[in-house]
């Protein structure tokens, strides 16, 4: 809910801020480079629909090592600690994804709505990822210590920082869990082909709705498990 409320909010400021974020910036990288500011605003909403496939399939890699259950669970798992994969150099790709497709569907946001999506993004992820440190440091004790020191919370590192464990990724689950994420990059993607805005807005509350009913799907059978 507060992952929708994030895009609910940000969206409509456009009433306060008439000015596209993607818009203003072009117009003063056209001045600046003395380039066309729409052809610039072309290759920047190309390029933030990029960012966006790039954080898509980062958040799909990070997934491919949980299962859906634990990605979408409404409360903390510490029945193990995943170091493989993406967890390799960051302790929460899943979030550093969140960020950067903040960042870039900012593209589409008034320059207020950018900076309120952006800085709410981080607000809630380390909110979470505060949370979960404390539990994961009381169930896993010593082991996530060691992995905590060696490893950055939210920006990767270039390289992993820790030995894999020979987990083996499962790629199908990943975009299974996803789905919904790519979504939104096939939203973006198709802006900035097409510049059709009803497209872009089509595309992104089926994937919102896709959001929100795999994990009530997700919620239930982990309830009836347990």
């Amino acid at each position: 809910m507060l992952f929708g409320l994030i895009f609910a909010f940000s969206f409509p400021l456009y009433f306060l801020d008439h000015q596209n974020s993607t818009a203003a910036l072009a117009s003063w990288l056209g001045s600046k480079l003395q380039r066309d500011p729409d052809l610039v605003a072309r290759l920047l909403f190309a390029f933030a629909a990029v960012l966006l496939i790039v954080a898509a399939l980062f958040r799909t890699w990070a997934s491919s090592y949980l299962r859906a259950e634990v990605v979408y669970a409404a409360e903390v798992k510490t029945d193990s600690l995943v170091a493989d994969g993406p967890y390799r150099m960051v302790r929460n790709p899943l979030y550093f994804a969140n960020v950067v497709m903040v960042i870039a569907m900012g593209a589409m946001m008034s320059r207020t709505g950018f900076l309120l999506a952006v800085l709410a993004m981080l607000v809630f992820s380390y909110r979470l990822i505060l949370r979960e440190e404390a539990e994961l440091q009381a169930s896993q004790g010593e082991q996530y210590e060691g992995y905590r020191k060696a490893v950055p919370r939210l920006w990767p590192a270039l390289w992993p920082r820790i030995a894999s464990a020979g987990r083996q990724a499962r790629w199908a689950d990943g975009f299974k869990a996803e789905s919904w994420y790519w979504g939104f990059a096939a939203a973006l993607l198709a802006f900035a082909i097409t510049l059709k805005l009803t497209l872009f807005f089509g595309i992104l509350a089926a994937s919102l709705v896709m959001f929100w009913v795999s994990s009530v799907v997700l919620q239930k059978k982990s309830n009836s498990k347990a």
